[in-house]
């Protein structure tokens, strides 16, 4: 019998956006997010001295604790589940080294476990050489170093995140890098990009995979929530 709730989880940006970009995540999230599962989007505080891109690994490792922080601000009473909104899953491995009272789940962890689950050789794209390099260290933390070819990185700026037509665009030549290889899916390295279908090996959005396999767990009652575990 599937659950009578839904799941209720929590996600917070990398970075401070405005409120538009903000509502365009949201809805994204709204649009992506299989029947079930209920997202609900905050924004890191627009403190000056936190980034507003991630271009460096300062930049990147200063997200990382800010997310941590905003996560474990997280009312178990009304939320089942944390969701770092990047690929880079900020938060990550500090929420679990405390035993957070609530799971929190990355975007990619889910997403390349399963491309590799599935029996796929796996690669991705980065929009800079920062993201890159973080995001193949992620990947292989994971233990998918056999499986995974390595991470082609865009050239693009912070703005062609919101420009779906440019993003997708780089991701064309992206796919004919890896045309030839061993590679069967490349998994798209930002989380608030929506991919479209192209030629060559598949791009996947890893955000998109990573909510319908988290509503498979729901469905399941594989997720841990303190219904289930008899936490308070």
């Amino acid at each position: 019998m599937p659950p009578a709730s839904p799941l209720r989880v929590r996600a917070v940006t990398p970075i401070h956006v405005d409120e538009s970009e903000l509502e365009r995540r949201r809805e994204r999230y709204a649009a992506l997010a299989p029947p079930g599962v209920h997202v609900h989007l905050d924004n890191l505080p627009a403190d000056p001295r936190l980034p507003r891109q991630l271009d460096d690994a300062g930049s990147i490792a200063m997200s990382d604790a800010a997310v941590a922080e905003a996560l474990r601000r997280t009312d178990p009473a009304h939320f089942d589940v944390v969701l770092p909104d990047c690929v880079l899953d900020p938060g990550l491995d500090e929420l679990r080294a405390e035993r957070f009272v609530l799971p929190v789940v990355g975007i990619t962890e889910l997403a390349a476990t399963a491309a590799a689950a599935v029996g796929g050789r796996l690669a991705a794209v980065a929009r800079n050489q920062a993201i890159a390099a973080e995001l193949s260290r992620r990947i292989q933390e994971y233990g998918l170093a056999a499986r995974f070819a390595g991470v082609h990185v865009l050239d693009l700026s912070f703005a062609a995140i919101a420009d779906d037509d440019a993003w997708n665009a780089a991701l064309d030549g992206a796919a004919s890098h890896f045309a030839g290889s061993r590679v069967t899916a490349i998994l798209n390295g930002c989380s608030a990009v929506e991919v479209r279908v192209g030629a060559g090996v598949p791009v996947f959005d890893p955000t998109r995979a990573a909510l319908t396999l988290l509503g498979a767990a729901h469905v399941s009652q594989l997720v841990p929530t303190p219904a289930r575990t008899g936490a308070p």
